[in-house]
């Protein structure tokens, strides 16, 4: 108990909320060219640097990291830091990130990374920690706003890795021929044309109130539209449930084609199969009047095959998705693991959605990490997150358990 008395004196005998005060405008203070703003910031770096040492004179055994936890961490964080460490006995060696909803979020943060946020991703670059973005966003959109948010620097360092359309590929800059890997090209051929044959359609065919209600997201792979309106409006809530009907009534006709089989028959095959894996899709289903016309008993075994290794995931208000489910997050956090090198992960995975838990649940399977997710998180993820570590916070707060993670990698190395 000696590590938790002493942490105990650290936050009864610190003005540690001043502490951070000064902590966090010296390292988030805007850039501007004023001689007064910069005396100012000079000031406060000054008084946050006096304060470290007073604290590294009262602690001698461990001041240097108490004073790097007291001026980053709350009381609860840096006692939750200590109640992991005391549970899994190691930090953490890599973050799993991902991005909507989650390192950001429309709902106070105007839809950017908050610079808190980007402040502590750059605590854990500079600590050697690698970050992998786990995102269902394309390539292109994640790179923008990753270089303009962490730098070039960070993003080409050789220890960021971007898993990209929730597991169809991984990105990774300084590795050579392994930067990019597109995992679907490993899909069996028949798989591929399916996917083919509805992207082909999904746009060309579509009704005319999905052309003007939604657009095709520039993904590699897989297939999603997306609203034109708000996500997260009515508007947008009905043009995607329109779209989910739609976009599985084009899948079944493509997997017709592959069995040989009735189109009208399959659809409804199609229809039944999802419905019976996903209550959200029967919901859908129920309130478009486009319940199947079969159980999902009553599908055959050769299409069942089929449609075990395709994903239709529905985000309510947001996405209508096709996808593989040979293909998810997963399997590309695995394959980033492997370009970063990464023998014996312990992860912090950050998410809110159905493909986030996938990843929740390996690494607590595996003994490979914890997780952490929002408040508004769906109901799967938060009830693991809340069974496990109660690892839950604030909308537009990412920071939160970046920091915890951050005390507990520092006192992991002081605490035996």
């Amino acid at each position: 108990m000696e590590q938790y008395d002493e942490l105990y004196r650290l936050y009864d005998e610190v003005d540690t909320d001043t502490l951070r005060d000064y902590q966090d405008f010296v390292d988030v203070f805007p850039p501007v060219d004023s001689r007064v703003a910069l005396e100012y910031w000079q000031d406060a770096s000054d008084e946050l640097a006096s304060r470290k040492d007073d604290i590294r004179e009262a602690f001698p055994e461990a001041g240097g990291t108490f004073a790097e936890v007291a001026a980053t961490t709350s009381r609860d964080q840096a006692f939750t830091a200590l109640d992991l460490l005391t549970k899994y006995e190691r930090g953490v060696n890599v973050l799993v990130l991902d991005v909507d909803e989650t390192l950001r979020s429309a709902g106070g943060t105007d839809n950017e990374i908050p610079r808190e946020t980007l402040h502590m991703l750059t605590e854990f670059h500079e600590a050697g920690t690698p970050i992998v973005i786990c995102t269902g966003q394309t390539l292109e959109n994640v790179k923008g706003f990753l270089i303009q948010g962490l730098g070039n620097e960070i993003v080409h360092s050789g220890r960021v890795s971007v898993v990209y359309e929730a597991g169809t590929g991984v990105f990774t800059p300084g590795h050579g021929s392994e930067t990019k890997q597109l995992l679907y090209e490993d899909l069996d051929p028949g798989i591929r044309e399916v996917f083919d044959e509805v992207r082909t359609r999904v746009v060309s065919d579509a009704p005319e109130s999905i052309r003007r209600g939604c657009h095709l997201q520039g993904n590699e792979f897989n297939v999603t539209l997306k609203p034109n309106f708000e996500t997260g409006s009515d508007r947008a809530r009905e043009i995607i449930d329109e779209a989910l009907v739609y976009e599985l009534e084009l899948l079944g006709e493509a997997l017709a084609r592959h069995l040989d089989a009735g189109a009208d028959r399959v659809v409804e095959w199609t229809k039944a199969h999802y419905a019976a894996a996903d209550p959200e899709i029967r919901g859908v289903l129920e309130a478009t009047g486009a319940v199947p016309d079969a159980d999902a008993g009553e599908v055959p075994p050769e299409a069942t095959d089929l449609l075990e290794r395709i994903d239709v995931a529905y985000y309510e208000a947001d996405a209508a998705e096709v996808g593989s489910l040979e293909l998810n997050k997963v399997v590309g956090v695995r394959a980033a693991f492997d370009v970063l090198g990464i023998d014996d992960p312990f992860a912090m995975v950050m998410g809110d959605s159905k493909s986030d838990f996938r990843v929740m649940r390996w690494v607590e399977e595996e003994g490979k990490g914890i997780a952490a997710a929002p408040e508004h998180s769906s109901r799967d993820v938060l009830d693991h997150v809340i069974s496990t570590d109660e690892l839950v916070f604030d909308r537009g707060r990412a920071a939160d358990p970046l920091r915890t993670v951050y005390a507990l990698n520092r006192l992991s190395r002081v605490v035996r």
